[in-house]
């Protein structure tokens, strides 16, 4: 029946309008909730016995149905935590619940979130104040990530940083630019070795020493021409004092080159590469190249005029330090600095993609979870394919519009408040109907 239909239909419509004030009356109150995705309700007419010229019609009413919109992004708000982390574009960070940090690998249920105010508990464990543990790829010793598989979230580990960490960088590299007296190598020098100590740090961020004497060979006879030739050692105070190098140096005397060397002979220790200057030394700790310059290259070992200056030594490496910050880049590197300056990169935090975002499965606390409809995940890293950067110091704020949802709570108020009117006017229709038999 043709009134019977309205009434269904009227109370279709106060169902969809019930269904719309719920997702305004939830966005507005996530207005100022970090991350928030605003919810939608779309309208959907549903038709009955729709042929056109039949003569009568019969009211389908309307559905409604939710999204929640999690591919829009909210503004991005400056924060003092260095570990306050939003993404600049596409991507999600890989989350899991505290619960389940006993888990490993896959048994771990992953969880994705925009945004997250990220801090140590007392293990080191990088997490929300809601219990949302951030997951990352762990660096090694010297700061490398290694590659992982990244359809899968079985290497993702929880990022953990020891507050109280001591951590030392042994010294790997050298360079020497240092200056020999020229004057030295002529007949009636004094011929006296030329001595030079340089600090290194060992695995264990012990300071050590690399002493380097420079002995000049002079001439047989008087009035024989400089030799420009000197021999280099190279000592090593962790070995005891043994001598790790011997090395004869010849310079250049022409006037194209003067100064610079011209020949490098391997008496004993690590080889001479003459294409990028090095010697490979061997000292207690394991190697450590010391660069003196390749032939012909003025910024290395010089022999000019009449003065010994080490102008130039440069080394890597730090004594043990004591952890002071922790602060992630544009890419998703972790990087811990310590107090002697030294710093290292402890983590890799991908972002996660997948081909429908908003398929996703909604939790609380800003949380998504993959689902058929969203597409299987990708971990990329930031910055790279169609993902964005990783923002420290930053949140994303909510997607709500406060006064477009004042403006839809309106419509839907007047909405609500017609299909009432619809059921109240179909009551008095059905009255009078009644009230024929009388």
């Amino acid at each position: 029946m043709t009134i019977s239909s309205s009434l269904s239909a009227g109370v279709a419509g106060l169902n969809a309008n019930a269904t719309r004030l719920a997702t305004i009356s939830d966005n507005i109150a996530n207005s100022s909730t970090y991350g928030y995705k605003r919810a939608t309700a779309d309208f959907e007419s549903l038709v009955i016995g729709g042929i056109s010229g039949s003569g009568t019609y019969s009211a389908g009413g309307v559905r409604a149905t939710t999204q929640r919109l999690i591919d829009e992004n909210g503004p991005l708000i400056s924060t003092s935590n260095p570990l306050d982390i939003a993404i600049s574009g596409r991507g999600m960070l890989p989350v899991t619940q505290e619960a389940y940090l006993q888990y490993a690998g896959e048994d771990r249920p992953m969880l994705v979130t925009t945004t997250g105010s990220f801090r140590t508990d007392a293990e080191g464990i990088l997490k929300t104040e809601t219990g949302l543990v951030l997951m990352g790829w762990p660096a090694d010793a010297d700061g490398n990530v290694g590659t992982y598989p990244r359809d899968t979230v079985t290497a993702l580990q929880p990022v953990r940083v020891q507050v109280n960490q001591q951590s030392g960088d042994p010294t790997t590299r050298m360079n020497l630019g240092v200056n020999l007296p020229a004057t030295d190598t002529e007949f009636g020098a004094p011929g006296d070795p030329q001595p030079l100590s340089i600090e290194y740090f060992g695995n264990l961020g012990t300071s050590e020493s690399l002493d380097v004497t420079f002995t000049p060979s002079l001439p047989a006879a008087s009035g024989d021409p400089a030799t420009n030739t000197w021999t280099m050692t190279i000592t090593d105070s962790a070995s005891s004092g043994a001598i790790i190098g011997e090395y004869t140096l010849v310079f250049d005397d022409s006037r194209a080159n003067g100064g610079t060397l011209v020949s490098v002979s391997v008496v004993s220790g690590g080889a001479y590469d003459p294409a990028t200057g090095t010697l490979g030394l061997t000292v207690a700790g394991g190697p450590l190249d010391v660069t003196i310059g390749t032939i012909g290259d003025p910024s290395g070992l010089t022999q000019l005029s009449d003065s010994f200056a080490p102008v130039s030594i440069t080394k890597d490496g730090s004594p043990v330090g004591n952890l002071t910050s922790v602060e992630i880049d544009v890419n998703g590197y972790i990087t811990a600095t310590y107090d002697t300056g030294f710093t290292r990169t402890i983590y890799q935090v991908p972002l996660v993609d997948v081909p429908n975002p908003n398929g996703l499965i909604s939790h609380s606390n800003q949380t998504y979870q993959v689902s058929p409809q969203s597409g299987s995940f990708f971990l990329w890293d930031a910055g790279d394919g169609p993902t964005g950067e990783v923002l420290g110091f930053t949140r994303e704020g909510s997607t709500t519009d406060v006064a477009g949802e004042l403006t839809n709570l309106i419509q839907t108020q007047r909405a609500y408040s017609s299909n009432a009117k619809v059921i109240q006017t179909v009551d008095e229709m059905l009255q009078e109907t009644t009230n024929i038999k009388r």
